[in-house]
This record gives structure tokens, C-alpha cells and sequence, in this order.
């Protein structure tokens, strides 16, 4: 099985990032997939949920322009991306 790389960018103080974090705990524990999750924080767009690169709410490839996001990733959308890529 391979290991997906997850990465939630975030700027400091983010008040969005908790609801993220706790959502991709949630999803992660509902799936047999091997998950590697780094936390970035710095100047991004924030939150941003990537696996394997490819951001979750969007299916792009994302921005590093630092901007306040409200299109956070669903729970189907995380699910979905983690099975998608442990293939």
C-alpha cells in the first residue's frame, strides 16, 4: 500500500485551520489508508488541504499566494482524494 502525503498549509493564526485539522483526523480515521500529514505554516493560502499535491477543494494544482480561504475541503471531497491517491 502506498503512503499518501497530506500537507495542511495554513497562515498563523488561522481561524478556519482547527475545523480542517479536526475534519482530516475524522476522515483519516473512517480509512485504512497509510497517510504521512505535515502541518505548513506560513505565507499560504490558508486553510489548504493538499494530497499528494493537489488540493482537495479545488483538484488543482494550488496557489502559494497568501489569501483567507472559505472553500473549505468536505468530508466526501477528503475521503475521495485519501482513497483516490493510496491506490
Amino acid at each position: 500500500m502506498n503512503t499518501v502525503d497530506v500537507q495542511l498549509w495554513h497562515v498563523p493564526d488561522c481561524p478556519l485551520v482547527d475545523r480542517v485539522r479536526d475534519l482530516l483526523r475524522r476522515c483519516l480515521a473512517r480509512t485504512t489508508v497509510a497517510a504521512t500529514v505535515h502541518e505548513l505554516q506560513g505565507d499560504y493560502p490558508s486553510p489548504t488541504l493538499l494530497i499528494d499535491g493537489i488540493d482537495v477543494a479545488t483538484g488543482t494544482t494550488p496557489t502559494q499566494l497568501p489569501c483567507c480561504r472559505l472553500d473549505l475541503p468536505t468530508e466526501s471531497q477528503i475521503l475521495t482524494a485519501l482513497d483516490a491517491h493510496a491506490g
